[in-house]
């Protein structure tokens, strides 16, 4: 298996994606990039799902120096969450090459995490460029469908596979990504009421979500987190989203439609706002950030999914709440 070297990779951003079959193609492709990094003494970040994570940690047989370990189960349960983290870990060593190993599509995924991650990969590309970093994307091409395997040559400018390293020829450019990643959103079972808001009725928006989420399986603080998300939802729709806007909750132990992180429920947000930029949320707002991308970031934090819809008439939010 091909080793990627860090410390001799270009000072432009190298975004690969590492094509494995089987832990030990796995090791020697994720524990070379590692090892090269130690040697090089640049920090790296290893975001893997954790069983992955705990064969690296055996693999390498070295301590905590030099490497911050993640479970990406847990990190990138939301994908939306992981470009602020890859970003963070950038910043915090500011001045030196950022080494990241990041997992964020593994086995498992529903079809609409798997579509939010495979945003998160296109975003990289346009959040990293002309930064001194290497982002490594393992891509499990034995556990993956031909489909993720395929949008992974579309997000990586460099294809790692068979003891070979090509650039790929269907690499493009990330908006055109994230439009083939806006699938349209399927409706939940049976009737689902909307509430109708406009400016001056936030307080009843939230009093409305409160109501609700006492009325489900979510523990005290999933239902805080629901309300402060909806709250911020809302108050996105009246400060950016044309001063107006609707919601609807659901549960997805009642619906069928949309479940994504299992049980637990759904809240929609519809208003006539737009999204100019597709990083807004995926990454840490300025503290002056007056702009409404720290709501958007906040809802990113709280929730276990966000699938974000743009269109000429307006913007969507879902925002999933796991129950546990």
């Amino acid at each position: 298996m091909i080793h990627l070297s860090a410390s001799g990779a270009s000072e432009a951003f190298v975004h690969p994606a590492l094509f494995y079959r089987g832990q030990a193609d796995y090791l020697a492709g994720v524990g070379g990039f590692v090892r090269a990094a130690l040697a090089a003494d640049e920090p790296v970040l290893v975001a893997v799902p954790g069983p992955r994570l705990d064969a690296l940690r055996e693999d390498l047989g070295v301590g905590g120096a030099g490497i911050t370990w993640t479970d990406m189960t847990r990190l990138g349960r939301n994908p939306g969450r992981i470009l602020a983290a890859l970003q963070d870990f950038a910043d915090r060593h500011a001045g030196r090459p950022a080494r990241i190993v990041g997992e964020p599509i593994w086995p498992g995924r529903s079809r609409a995490e798997v579509l939010e991650a495979t945003r998160h990969e296109a975003l990289i590309n346009t959040a990293f460029a002309g930064r001194q970093a290497t982002v490594l994307c393992p891509y499990d091409v034995l556990g993956l469908s031909a489909e993720v395997v395929s949008d992974a040559r579309r997000t990586h400018p460099t294809l790692l596979e068979d003891d070979k390293s090509t650039l790929s020829p269907d690499y493009v450019d990330a908006s055109s990504v994230c439009a083939d990643c806006d699938d349209p959103l399927p409706e939940p079972d049976g009737g689902t009421p909307w509430l109708a808001y406009t400016r001056g009725e936030l307080g009843e928006v939230r009093a409305y979500a409160e109501a609700w989420a006492r009325g489900t399986d979510l523990s005290a603080a999933r239902r805080g987190d629901l309300v402060l998300a909806v709250s911020e939802a809302a108050a996105n729709s009246l400060a950016h989203g044309g001063g107006s806007g609707a919601l609807r909750l659901w549960s997805t132990a009642e619906a069928g439609a949309g479940a994504g992180v299992g049980s637990g429920v759904v809240a929609e947000v519809r208003d006539g706002g737009h999204l100019a930029d597709p990083l807004v949320g995926r990454r840490r707002p300025a503290l002056a950030s007056a702009d409404g991308g720290r709501g958007l970031w906040m809802i990113h934090q709280l929730c276990d999914l966000v699938e974000i819809r743009a269109s000429d008439s307006g913007l969507t939010l879902r925002l999933h709440i796991a129950a546990s």
